[in-house]
C-alpha cells in the first residue's frame, strides 16, 4: 500500500451503509450518543458510591453498587456500536462524555449511604425517562433494533430503581 493510500484510508469518512434516512442518522446518533455519555457518566458515579459508601450497611451496599455499575457498563460497548450500525459516529473522549452528559457529577468529599442510593434512584429515574424518549425517536424513525435494545435497558434502570427504593426504606415501625 502507498503512503497515499494509507493517508487516504486514514482520512476516510466513516461512512457505514444504511437504509435509513440522514435525518434519522443524525438524530439517532445523536440522541444514543447523548445516551452513552450518560451511561458513562452513571457508572462513573455508582462506582464512585459504591468505592466510598460506609456505615453499618456496607456490605449490601457495597455489592449491590457493584453489581449495579457492571449492569451499566455492559450496556456501553451496545450503545456505541449501535450507533455505527445506524450510520453514525459516537463518543472518542472523556471531554466529549463531559460536554454531553446529563447526569451530574457527585465529587463530595463524604455522602452518606442513604443519600447515595438516594442519588442514584433519582438518577436512574431520570434515564428511563430520557431512554423511553429516545424510543419514541427510534419508533418514529423505524429504528425497531434500537428501540428493542432500549426496551431491555429500560427495564434494568427499573429494576435498579426498585433495588435502591428497598435498600434505602427504613424499617417498617413497631407496633
Amino acid at each position: 500500500m502507498s503512503r497515499n493510500e494509507a493517508t487516504t484510508r486514514r482520512t476516510a469518512p466513516l461512512a457505514t451503509p444504511t437504509n435509513l434516512a440522514s435525518n434519522a442518522v443524525q438524530d439517532l446518533s445523536g440522541a444514543l450518543t447523548t445516551l452513552l455519555a450518560d451511561m458513562f457518566a452513571l457508572y462513573v458515579k455508582t462506582k464512585n458510591f459504591h468505592w466510598h459508601v460506609s456505615g453499618p450497611h456496607f456490605r449490601d451496599y457495597h455489592l449491590l453498587l457493584d453489581e449495579q455499575g457492571a449492569q451499566i457498563f455492559a450496556t456501553t460497548d451496545a450503545i456505541a456500536e449501535r450507533v455505527r450500525k445506524v450510520g453514525g459516529t459516537t463518543l472518542r473522549s472523556i471531554g466529549q462524555i463531559a460536554r454531553l452528559q446529563r447526569v451530574l457529577d457527585n465529587e463530595a468529599d463524604y455522602v452518606t449511604p442513604q443519600d447515595m442510593l438516594a442519588e442514584l434512584r433519582s438518577d436512574n429515574m431520570e434515564l428511563a425517562a430520557r431512554m423511553r424518549e429516545t424510543h419514541a425517536l427510534c419508533d418514529e424513525h423505524g429504528d425497531v433494533a434500537s428501540a428493542s435494545l432500549l426496551e431491555v435497558w429500560i427495564d434494568e434502570a427499573e429494576q435498579r430503581i426498585w433495588f435502591l427504593f428497598e435498600a434505602s426504606r427504613r424499617g417498617e415501625p413497631e407496633h
